[in-house]
């Protein structure tokens, strides 16, 4: 064979394995997707979708499709993108109801932003899942900061947020620092917010966040003038908390002990450790002790600053302790939505004890309900007819009642046009969590941010910036009428004097227990000012 030929041989065959080994390298380190642009980490899937993906989860595989549906159906006129950022996976089915509830408050409210009133932008809406406990969320929000620079995706806004953790704090910071402007409709966290002060002009930790959740301090606040106002000051109170670190455990127990309490002295504040917000671990004995702790202390009304899991087992724990005929109402915060979902009917009867009666009742301050409006209208409508004559005129009714009474009855005209175009939502929304509530509220919140930045503009869609700079401006005669209440801004972006709905978990007499409302708590003490302009010493 000529010398040539060997040579060609030789760099073919050294080719072919450079080749074989660059492939091979390629097959190794090319990531595990579960679908197209969806990373598989660790078993979660990971990333940013908008054309249907249930990221595995089958209880968001319909919501999911009608959002698709939705983009595909503006995706010639103009539009941006919104992202909803959550977690949209995992083994229990609790938590994965709560992912539907949002995902269909998101859905109603893009679709109610895209047709109401205004001109465009639509909303393209995509689904951003940062996986368990948002672990894995700096991934995520590399692709939303492309998403934001890229002239196609033309990402406008960031909303849901359903967990106050160090990780979601991480994120926000860092969306908020490239400024991306942040909608937070479900984290109540006080550490996630920015500071509002009287010249409004503080230094913002996250410019470009807006809130309409109360934080824990103003619904814990909102709590106290609450049962102050019903003569129940005489209670004695405890305070039980957790000591994992946990943004929205340790806002939630720095405001608790921050009220000002009327009753008698009560004993000095209990703790307990949690391995992990949906881990049990050793709390049930934690428990049992703290239980025969406070039979012993004579407290009646126990504030609670923990999750959801944790909670039903320490009222179980609690009415199973003997403690002569006590009875004891445990106060709570947002976390606190969700606890019905997770009762079973002997856990109902476990509450209520051998004779029928309730044992425990837990108290919590929902950020939405419902049945608030038309309860509240009604009681207002009474108090009226007994101090006069005559009927309100409509300039004398309630605004900050009747607003967000009409804007329930939109949403509820938006579900039953979505059940009677045929488009499933896995499940016909249950408002009573108040999840699809917020969530709703938080992308007619951002539609509204999005026409007013858009009104005059020269560009096809508003800047990042434009869109930020609106959330301060929701307020007066700009001020959103959210279905959980009137949503008005401060400069620092907080949903000021914003309602809570108190909600008590009733066992009963017999059967299911019943989630009950009982009234509207203010964090100021008095309802929002007329058209919700916002005193000078607050904005």
């Amino acid at each position: 064979m000529p010398r040539w030929k060997k040579i060609l041989y030789a760099v073919l065959v050294v080719g072919a394995a450079v080749a074989l080994s660059l492939y091979v390298g390629y097959l190794v380190q090319k990531p595990d997707t579960c679908t197209d642009g969806i990373e598989r980490i660790g078993g979660e899937c990971v990333g940013v979708d908008g054309a249907g993906y249930d990221f595995g989860t089958p209880e968001i595989a319909d919501v999911a499709r009608a959002i698709a549906r939705e983009n595909k159906r503006i995706d010639g006129q103009p539009h941006v993108t919104v992202a909803m950022m959550l977690p949209l996976q995992s083994d229990k089915a609790a938590l994965r109801r709560q992912m539907r509830s949002d995902l269909q408050g998101a859905y109603l409210g893009q679709r109610q932003a895209n047709e109401g009133e205004g001109e465009p932008p639509k909303i393209r809406l995509v689904l951003a899942s940062p996986g368990r406990n948002y672990e894995h969320q700096e991934k995520v929000v590399d692709t939303l900061l492309r998403m934001a620079d890229s002239s196609k995706d033309r990402l406008r806004a960031v909303t849901g947020f359903n967990l106050s953790l160090d990780a979601t704090e991480a994120a926000v910071k860092r969306l908020t620092q490239h400024k991306i402007p942040v909608l937070a409709s479900r984290i109540s966290g006080d550490r996630i917010a920015n500071e509002d002060t009287a010249d409004g002009m503080a230094q913002q930790r996250f410019p470009g966040l807006a809130r309409i959740i109360p934080t824990n301090r103003d619904a814990a606040q909102a709590l106290a003038n609450f049962n102050g106002e019903r003569g129940r000051e005489n209670l004695k109170t405890v305070l039980v908390y957790d000591k994992r670190p946990d943004s929205y455990n340790e806002s939630l127990a720095k405001a608790f002990s921050g009220i000002t309490e009327r009753g008698p002295v009560g004993p000095a504040p209990m703790p307990f450790e949690s391995p992990a917000i949906d881990e049990a671990g050793s709390t049930g004995n934690q428990f049992t002790q703290l239980a025969n702790n406070i039979c012993d202390s004579q407290a009646d009304m126990i504030y609670f600053a923990g999750r959801t899991l944790h909670l039903r087992i320490f009222a179980l724990k609690l009415a199973q302790v003997g403690c002569e005929d006590r009875h004891y109402t445990i106060v709570s915060g947002s976390d606190a939505a969700s606890l019905r979902q997770d009762m079973s009917e002997k856990d109902w009867a476990r509450l209520r004890g051998e004779d029928g009666e309730a044992k425990v009742t837990v108290q919590y301050a929902a950020p939405a309900h419902p049945d608030a409006w038309s309860a509240e209208l009604a009681r207002w409508n009474k108090e009226w007819d007994a101090a006069r004559d005559r009927k309100p005129t409509e300039a004398e009714l309630p605004q900050y009642l009747t607003e967000p009474e009409a804007a329930l009855d939109t949403l509820m005209k938006r579900i039953e046009t979505t059940r009677n175009d045929g488009t499933s939502l896995g499940s016909a929304p249950n408002l009573e969590d108040s999840r699809t509530m917020l969530v709703y509220d938080g992308l007619v919140s951002i539609g509204k941010a999005l026409r007013q930045a858009q009104s005059g503009g020269t560009e096809a869609v508003p800047s990042r910036e434009d869109v930020g700079r609106q959330w301060s401006l929701l307020q007066s005669r700009h001020r959103v009428q959210g279905t959980s209440g009137l949503i008005c801004l401060t400069s620092g972006g907080n949903a000021y004097d914003k309602p809570v709905a108190v909600v008590e978990l009733d066992p009963g007499l017999k059967g299911p227990g019943r989630l009950r409302f009982v009234g509207l708590g203010w964090p100021t003490g008095v309802e929002q000012p007329k058209n919700c302009v916002i005193p000078s010493s607050t904005s």
